[in-house]
């Protein structure tokens, strides 16, 4: 399986502060890579500068083959790169479909836009059975099948997600880990930040622990949910 994202030696913050550290990492095509760690640990100034919303002060990002390292954020996405962020950030006043349509705003993406619009609708029915609502009076659940659904809209070579679960009740995150899960199915590369560890390591091909900006242990998703040092730092165990 070749690799989609590499991220090598990264240093990355806001002006003067640096958050990241000599970070680096890959995810595979057609597989969910995981990003654990506490709050404060950087998992957003990654992704961020992953997506190139925050640039990196060293290293490299390479990703489908090209050096993105210096590319402009609307470049990244043009090319596949999407991020679904924290808090969803719908349209809340447009209906579904509106919504939807604002995902497929490059030119790669507009050329896909009714074929896109047909898998996102296998993919998640219950939008297609709200088409004409207005995105803020979805539930929580629907909401971020919404976003997701906005997501693929865009073509994506790859999805970052930015703690799609952050403030949902135990019985919404489990739902939406059911949509990675389906996602996952699908053979879509995705790249997951998420606080509740224990589910996204169960669905992690492989995971990364971010600890104060810096990487500090890899694995595949079944041998970090074993760890020793995991559990007492993340499962309370």
């Amino acid at each position: 399986m070749s690799e989609i994202l590499v991220v090598e030696n990264i240093d990355s913050g806001y002006k003067d502060v640096q958050i990241l550290w000599d970070v680096s990492l890959k995810a595979e095509e057609g597989k969910v890579t995981v990003i654990v760690g506490s709050n404060g640990s950087g998992k957003t100034t990654l992704l961020r500068t992953i997506m190139g919303s925050v640039r990196a002060k060293s290293g490299r990002i390479m990703f489908d083959g090209n050096d993105i390292t210096k590319w402009p954020t609307y470049k990244r996405a043009e090319a596949g790169l999407i991020y679904i962020p924290e808090g969803r950030q719908l349209f809340p006043d447009m209906t579904v479909l509106e919504n939807l349509e604002m995902g497929a705003y490059t030119k790669r993406a507009r050329v896909k836009m009714k074929e896109n619009l047909e898998y996102v609708f296998t993919l998640f029915p219950r939008l297609k059975e709200r088409i004409n609502q207005k995105a803020g009076t979805l539930s929580g659940g629907e909401q971020q099948m919404l976003a997701v659904g906005r997501g693929i809209m865009g073509c994506p070579r790859l999805m970052l997600f930015d703690e799609p679960t952050l403030g949902l009740s135990p019985k919404l995150s489990i739902e939406i880990f059911g949509i990675i899960d389906k996602l996952k199915k699908e053979k879509i590369s995705m790249i997951l930040v998420e606080q509740n560890v224990y589910f996204s390591l169960q669905i992690a091909d492989y995971g990364y622990v971010l600890s104060e900006g810096r990487i500090v242990k890899e694995g595949k998703g079944e041998e970090l949910l074993a760890s020793e040092d995991v559990k007492k730092a993340y499962l309370g165990v």
